[in-house]
């Protein structure tokens, strides 16, 4: 009977569970860099301006005059708020955008946010935005970091494993939590 080579079936594993996580390792980091910079800029949307020129519009009412707008601007819905700010500004709120408009002489001075093309969904996803579906996606992902982290520990042998300089790169990783933790403060 063959004697099984323990280390080179760790190694087989650690090879594929690798490759699989690979997909995933890259839209959890570069979601991890976005989000973790979300004061100084949004990751999931990008801010934007425009101007549209309707032509004048007075005597008709806001509730009109801001139909107009989004029929010819091709907005789709209904506004969550139309609001006089003065006679030369009325505001027309959406979603994601409001139109400053003018009726006097019909100009629009347009201000949103657009989803940022791969960002908005990875963070999306990182966030766990998804619910019990991707609850699963992302616990058996973590399982599979657990199971790649801690075989590696036991793929190379002698002093250059575990055993070795190993053993003093994994509590360099371990120390730099626990320094950030005790030199911030904690929790």
């Amino acid at each position: 009977m063959a004697r099984i080579q323990w280390r080179a079936v760790l190694r087989a594993l650690h090879r594929d569970f690798g490759y699989t996580a690979v997909g995933l390792t890259l839209i959890y980091a570069l979601s991890g860099l976005a989000v973790n910079h979300i004061g100084d800029w949004d990751p999931s949307f990008a801010n934007y301006t425009a101007m549209h020129e309707l032509g004048p519009v007075t005597g008709q009412t806001d509730d009109a005059i801001a139909k107009l707008a989004a029929s010819r601007l091709g907005i789709q819905g209904d506004a969550r708020d139309v609001y006089r700010a003065s006679d030369t500004e009325l505001d027309v709120t959406y979603e994601r955008r409001t139109l400053h408009v003018n009726p006097q002489t019909g100009h629009i001075d347009e201000e949103g946010q657009k989803p940022r093309f791969f960002l908005r969904v990875a963070n999306w996803l990182h966030l766990n935005r998804g619910k019990r579906a991707w609850r699963y996606v992302a616990d058996a992902y973590a399982v599979v970091l657990l199971f790649l982290a801690t075989g590696g520990l036991f793929m190379i042998a002698g002093k250059k494993g575990l055993l070795g300089r190993g053993a003093v790169f994994v509590l360099l990783g371990a120390a730099i939590p626990a320094a950030y933790v005790v030199l911030s403060g904690g929790p």
